[in-house]
């Protein structure tokens, strides 16, 4: 089996034990006789994987029960109408910190369902850094504060949760879920698109707290409406079923490891490596602020558009797949996710020293 290491920012690698599972279950699931993939989601070989993906989840992530986890289709951007539908008819007013392209999105979408501003932005220096944002910045009569928690494609990270009162905070968290401890508490709404660290794409999870349900705007449609999925048990429709299941798979794997713990330390491991490496020289750019560094995407560029260009090309030659960085930034990305071994890492770092020695003047 020729496994490459998959840098792509998502989909993304997925565990190998799990994916080892999920091929040994993919015909028949248990004595159903049946795959997950042919299965009605009503039915009661179904029933206990989506209830047991909820419970797991909420066991890693420690979810209070007075929080409400979705388990929804659509993606993330889907959600960016869905928040505002669903929390902005408190008070018509919602504010957003602006720290890369998706919560740009976020902020043009929601500027459609009521008087939506940018309280603050990154964008002027390229978001190379996540703005430090002030309880006084924010409206005090705003129905919540947006943010993305992890910048995909800029390489950053909150490196604080913004102080919002009791105005409830929504946060983005597709590229970073899972891989650390988050206060869930802090947050009014969490949603995450999961083909980064949860399961194959077709599954995006909602964490809602209850006192958000029920103020959806006249013109939600029924699918948007976070009250009607909680409500019906993520089935008021058909949901990604095998998807849901591939994320539960994912949950007891992390579980097992010693959970979000366990996952933190790997992945601090990983993403230190890395930087430490880049810090150390200066053939390659780092740009974003090391202060606001993710784990999960690390950027770096040669300066040269053409050296970018081969170095992407002959590492995935190489075995080192999908390190051309985003279209709109290039250079190049490393998604070190959760399911990312630190012997790619290692890889990687020794590729990059060769590719230096071999392309400097």
């Amino acid at each position: 089996m020729n496994r490459v290491y998959n840098f792509s920012a998502g989909p993304s690698m997925l565990p190998l034990p799990v994916l080892e599972k999920a091929a040994a279950e993919m015909v028949s699931y248990g004595d159903s006789g049946m795959s997950v993939m042919e299965m009605s989601h009503r039915s009661a070989d179904y029933e206990p994987i989506i209830f047991g993906a909820e419970k797991l989840l909420r066991q890693l992530m420690n979810v209070p029960e007075n929080y409400k986890i979705l388990f929804l289709q659509g993606g993330a951007s889907t959600q960016f109408a869905a928040v505002p539908l669903n929390l902005i008819g408190r008070t018509g007013k919602a504010d957003y910190i602006v720290s890369g392209q998706f919560s740009g999105k976020a902020f043009k979408e929601a500027q459609k369902y009521g008087d939506v501003v940018e309280v603050a932005t990154s964008k002027a220096d390229n978001f190379t850094y996540v703005p430090h944002v002030d309880k006084s910045a924010f409206r005090s009569d705003a129905s919540y504060v947006h943010i993305c928690y992890n910048n995909t494609i800029y390489g950053t990270k909150f490196d604080y949760i913004p102080d919002t009162g009791d105005i409830p905070l929504v946060a983005d968290m597709s590229s970073c879920i899972l891989s650390e401890p988050v206060d869930v508490s802090k947050f009014g709404v969490i949603y995450a698109g999961a083909q980064k660290n949860m399961a194959p794409a077709g599954l995006t999870v909602v964490i809602v707290r209850e006192d958000l349900l029920g103020g959806a705007l006249p013109i939600t449609p029924a699918m948007l409406d976070w009250k009607i999925a909680a409500d019906n048990d993520s089935m008021y429709n058909t949901p990604p079923c095998y998807t849901i299941y591939m994320a539960k798979l994912v949950y007891e794997y992390l579980l097992s490891i010693g959970g979000l713990e366990a996952m933190k330390k790997l992945n601090e491991e990983k993403a230190a490596l890395l930087y430490d490496y880049l810090d150390s020289q200066d053939y390659y750019i780092a740009p974003v602020k090391p202060e606001c560094r993710s784990m999960m995407n690390v950027t770096f560029v040669t300066g040269n558009a053409d050296l970018d260009k081969k170095f992407a090309a002959e590492a995935a030659a190489a075995g080192l797949k999908n390190l051309k960085g985003h279209r709109s930034v290039g250079g190049m990305r490393a998604s070190i996710y959760n399911a990312m071994p630190k012997e790619g890492v290692v890889k990687l770092i020794s590729f990059m020293k060769d590719f230096a020695k071999n392309n400097s003047k």
